[in-house]
């Protein structure tokens, strides 16, 4: 019998005032966005954005690459833990049936942005608009399986992990010199506009049923091995992609901030993404990393350049190292994000934390 959400976070975190919960079944869980938290839909897909491959996958407890793109367990998987839930199943996955479904479903896509023209050239991927679709068929799956009433509570009822925008960025805006969207916005335009497209993406959440939904903002775009190896000749993040995280994590907030003035609740919590990083990246020592500017895997400069393939440069230890390959971080650095998502201060989570959420959550 799985633990409680609360008796779980008394364990982990030492949160001993928070009470505990009548039942004993952990809440849904539902995961959208890119390869930062895709569990592995891309491998049913003719794409290149596929982290199905060794040495991906070589701290994951099967040992195999499973679509992750992560030395080990991803930030979805890591917040299934905390919520004593089995990690969500790709929706693309057969073994997706049943009374697995009352877990929930990552529909997330390596590649994909907030717009559908980001991550063209890695042609087969699940846009969010296909994603949004996919949560609508799923909750037809699930009606057929315990009704509708019933579907309806458990997605009222489940936690929501949406991460976009960084490859609005990196794989469109910034992709080639005098890209389409480049010639079509200036930055403050463009930030404007995917923000605003943001929005709807949100709103179509919250339409689908969505009660409780984080939000995580971009990275340090600049300071990726990708980037620093493209952009940097003495390993300084890259000013001009810094400018544009910060500029749309700042107007993503205030985005979050007005949807939930409409609402009338606090539906939307915002992670602070860049915050999080920054904190390992700008003194990696202090976490127990030796580098935030290497990855793990990969080749040339700062191992940024191409892909993690089994002919890379990769380090003996996975722990020491904030990024496993040229775009995400190891399931350590993962594991310190979600530490934050979970019991961060307004900082990093705005309105609140994930278990302020559980706590809330757990009276009504």
């Amino acid at each position: 019998m799985m633990a409680s959400f609360i008796t779980l976070i008394i364990s982990l975190v030492g949160l001993v005032t928070l009470g505990t919960l009548t039942s004993t079944e952990a809440r849904a869980f539902f995961v959208f966005g890119d390869s930062l938290v895709d569990s592995g839909n891309n491998n049913f897909l003719a794409t290149t954005a596929r982290a199905d491959s060794p040495p991906y996958g070589i701290d994951y407890p099967t040992r195999r690459a499973t679509g992750r793109f992560s030395n080990g367990l991803n930030i979805p998987d890591i917040i299934s833990e905390y919520l004593g839930a089995e990690p969500t199943l790709p929706y693309l996955s057969p073994e997706l049936h049943g009374e697995r479904l009352l877990v929930g479903a990552n529909f997330a896509s390596a590649g994909i942005g907030i717009l559908n023209d980001t991550g063209i050239q890695f042609l087969n991927i699940i846009r969010i608009t296909k994603q949004l679709q996919y949560f609508q068929q799923y909750q037809q799956r699930l009606s057929s399986l315990v009704g509708p009433e019933q579907t309806q509570q458990l997605v009222n009822q489940a936690l929501v992990l949406i991460t976009l925008g960084g490859n609005d960025f990196v794989n469109n805006y910034y992709l080639i010199p005098y890209s389409v969207r480049s010639r079509e916005f200036s930055l403050p335009d463009y930030v404007r506009y995917i923000v605003s497209e943001y929005k709807k993406i949100l709103a179509k959440l919250y339409e689908l049923g969505s009660r409780r939904v984080l939000v995580t903002g971009t990275g340090p775009l600049g300071c990726v091995p990708a980037e620093l190896a493209m952009r940097s000749r003495d390993g300084q993040c890259d000013v001009e992609l810094q400018r544009a995280g910060d500029m749309f994590n700042g107007q993503l907030v205030q985005m979050i901030n007005d949807l939930n003035s409409q609402l009338g609740s606090d539906v939307f919590i915002a992670a602070n993404a860049f915050r999080m990083h920054m904190d390992f990246i700008s003194n990696p020592r202090a976490y127990g990393f030796i580098t935030s500017k290497i990855a793990c895997c990969g080749q040339g400069p700062y191992n940024g350049i191409g892909l993690c393939t089994i002919a890379s440069n990769l380090c003996p230890d996975r722990n020491i190292f904030a990024f496993w390959d040229a775009f995400h971080p190891t399931e350590r650095a993962n594991r310190i994000i979600v530490r934050q998502i979970l019991t961060g201060s307004p900082d990093y989570m705005s309105p609140m934390n994930l278990s302020t959420i559980l706590a809330l959550d757990a009276r009504t």
